[in-house]
Parts: C-alpha cells; structure tokens; sequence
C-alpha cells in the first residue's frame, strides 16, 4: 500500500470511531422526559403542602376546642400523605437518574473501547510507516506534486489523531464524573428512602393521636376542656416539685466549659422554626412556672413532624416508655455534645434512637407531639451546660404520680437560652 494511500486509510478510520452512535440515545431522551414530567408534579404538590400549612396556621389561631384539634390533626395527615408523594415522587426520578446514568456510562466505555482500538491500529500503522524514510518516499513518490500531498496528508493526520486522544481524555473525564455522579444519586436515594420510612411513621403516628382524643374526650367538648384543666393543674404541681429539688441543686458553675454564645453554634431542630413560647421571664412562664421563667423554647411542630439533632453528640438518655399527663417532658430525648453543651427535645410522640447512641447533626431522632405536660402539639428545645444536669427518677421529686418516670433536671444556672446558639 502507497503512503498517500495509507495516510488517507489511517485518517478515515480515526475519523470514524468519532461518529459511533450513540445506542442508548432514545433509552436517555425518554428517561429524561419522565424526570422531568416528575418534576412538574413535583411542584403541583409543594403547591398542596404550601395550602395545607396556611390552613393549619388559621386553625391555630383559633381557640383551642375538641373540634379544632381535630381538624388540625387531619390536616396534618393529609399534609403528611402528600409530603409521602413528594419523597416517592423523588425516590424515581433518582432511580431514572441512576438509569439515565447507567446508560450513559454503557455509551461512554464503549466508545473508549472504540477509540482506544483505534487509536492504537493508528499508531501501529504509523510505526510501520516510519520504518521508511522520508526521503525513500519522496524519491518513490511518481511526481514531486504527489510527494507532498503525501507529507500534507500525514500532517493533517498527525493533527486528526492528536484531537482523538484529546476526545478520549474528554470522554475519561466525562465516565469518571457520571460515576462519581451515580454514587451521590444512590446517596441520596438512600436519605430518601430513610425520609419516607419517617414521614410513613408520622402518619401512623397522627392517626393513633387522633383515635386516642377521640377516645379519651368521647367526642364532647366538655370532657375534652375537663382534660384540659386537669393537664394544667397536673403539670403545675410537677413544676413546683422540680423547681423545690433544682433549688438545692444551685451552684456556680465554671463558663468555660461551654462556648461563648454565638449563633450558628447549633443547627435547627425541626426544618421549620417558629417560636411560640420563649426562653426565660415571659408572660406564659409567669403564669405557667413557680419559678416563673421558661427553661427552653417552644417550637410550633404538628404530631409528627420530624425531630433533628441540633449537633453530633452521643445520647445520654431517654425516656420513650413510661409516660404521663403532666409529667414533665413526656417523651424526650437528652444529647451531650463535645462542646460542653447538651440539648433536650420533649414532648415527643415517637423515639427514634437509644442511650448510647452516636447522632449527627441533622440526624432525625424523633417525632414532635403532645406528651407530658404539653397544652398542645409542639416541640420543647431546651439547651444545657452538661455539668449542671442530672436525670432522676420523678419520685425523687417528691411526686407520686410521676414516680419511675425519668426526669431532666439542672442546676438553675444551667440553663441557657437556646436562640443564643441556634
């Protein structure tokens, strides 16, 4: 084969391999098209969320009856089915990312296969080719005319194969991004998965609320207000209890084993924040608490909203069982923090973790409710400095009806305002 011959032969079948089509091409169209009819449905439904929640906050505003409760409840449930939509509605478009992927990277070593072949064909041809002389083809070549076409022709090969292996090294880079992009989708389907397991739970959780108001009150307003009143005295007299033992627990404690208060020291608790009871001397504290200020702050959270670590820390107790009207914080959960800091979640409805337990932040932990003493569904956020606490059995207290339920307490100076970190 003439050199002028080979040269055009080498330079087609580089050139070619640039052109294999693309098999899966429809298969990555059509999943991308269900990806996005997903996302259009996706925001259809942030729309129902959003109608939902302005309805709830009317019926928050209203007096507290048996009836608004109620409705409240099955609001939050149909809030709740839709926020499962919402979580299934992601859960496929990251299986159909993860598709789309797999395809892609299907397409992308197949063609790096192609052009490695091909390329290396070329090479191999081309130290062949060297083997001979310049000089040799020139002088073999019929006129000078055909001597230096063949020389332009290699120079415009030369060229063509330098863009290939830059295209290959294009392709490489590509194939490594997809993968290290399919490895975040399957992350993140993962966090969804466990997303929907929470939000399947808060349902059930509601659910059994709702059944057991209706059970408690018979359906009359009357028992329910009586139920009401009864809660009230109940937790009044469990925080004259607390506050008499948490007297002798005062003592000086030494600021540098927690951090200067700064904001951010702390993540959020609950995905949305609105404050409906603050810390410290405030009008619901005086009429509240015999010590007349609020340990904590309380967030506004429908039963069943998840309940996330403010920080990493390790769980040093719960109490997720035993439970009573007016006991304190119900169901909760205490976190010690390497910072010096601990952070309370009460009232919860659901438990998620264990003493002993490593959490991190953002972690969810629980579901919010109405356990304790709570006057209605929300989430207790109370922040500590971890020498000050102790957890004790309520009958240490001094309280008969609240005896073997485990308790928080703290030496008065060891309670900090949470806004300060958060």
């Amino acid at each position: 084969m003439s050199r002028p011959r080979v040269v055009i032969f080498l330079f087609l079948s580089v050139v070619f391999f640039s052109f294999i089509p693309v098999v899966h091409a429809q298969s990555v169209a059509d999943l991308q098209a269900q990806i996005d009819a997903n996302n259009r449905q996706l925001e259809s439904l942030k729309a129902d969320i959003a109608a939902f929640q302005k309805q709830l906050d009317v019926l928050g505003a209203k007096k507290d009856t048996l009836q608004s409760t109620i409705n409240s409840l099955a609001l939050s449930q149909k809030q709740l089915a839709t926020q499962i939509q919402i979580t299934q509605n992601k859960i496929a478009s990251a299986n159909l990312q993860i598709r789309q992927l797999t395809f892609s990277i299907g397409d992308k070593e197949a063609s790096i296969v192609a052009d490695q072949d091909a390329i290396s064909k070329a090479l191999r041809i081309i130290a062949e080719g060297e083997q001979t002389p310049l000089i040799a083809t020139l002088i073999s070549a019929r006129s000078l005319g055909d001597a230096w076409r063949a020389a332009d022709e290699m120079l415009q090969f030369n060229r063509a194969l330098e863009g290939d292996i830059n295209a290959l090294r294009k392709v490489r880079s590509e194939l490594a991004s997809n993968r290290d992009r399919v490895t975040v989708v399957k992350a993140n389907l993962v966090a969804l998965q466990n997303d929907l397991a929470v939000q399947k739970k808060s349902v059930e959780v509601s659910k059994a609320a709702q059944q057991k108001l209706l059970a408690d009150t018979k359906n009359q307003e009357g028992i329910y207000q009586k139920l009401v009143a009864q809660k009230r005295a109940q937790q009044t007299e469990f925080e004259n209890q607390l506050f008499q033992y948490e007297a002798q627990l005062r003592q000086a404690l030494d600021s540098s084993s927690i951090p200067t208060a700064r904001v951010g020291i702390l993540s959020p608790p609950l995905g949305k924040i609105f404050v409906t009871q603050y810390f410290g001397k405030t009008v619901d504290s005086k009429r509240l608490y015999l010590s007349g200020t609020h340990g904590g702050v309380d967030f506004k959270a429908g039963i069943g909203t998840p309940v996330k670590a403010a920080l990493t820390g390790i769980v040093v107790d719960t109490e997720s069982i035993k439970i009573k009207n007016g006991c304190q914080y119900g169901k909760w959960v205490l976190i010690k923090h390497a910072n010096g800091l601990s952070t309370i979640y009460g009232h919860l409805s659901y438990v998620y973790v264990s003493p002993g337990d490593i959490v991190t932040t953002g972690q969810v932990i629980g579901l919010s409710g109405d356990t304790g003493y709570a006057e209605g569904p929300h989430l207790h956020f109370g922040v500590y400095a971890t020498a000050g606490i102790k957890i004790v059995d309520s009958g240490a207290l001094g309280s008969i009806r609240c005896a073997g339920i485990k308790t928080v307490a703290a030496n008065p100076t060891a309670y900090l305002n949470p806004l300060s970190y958060l």
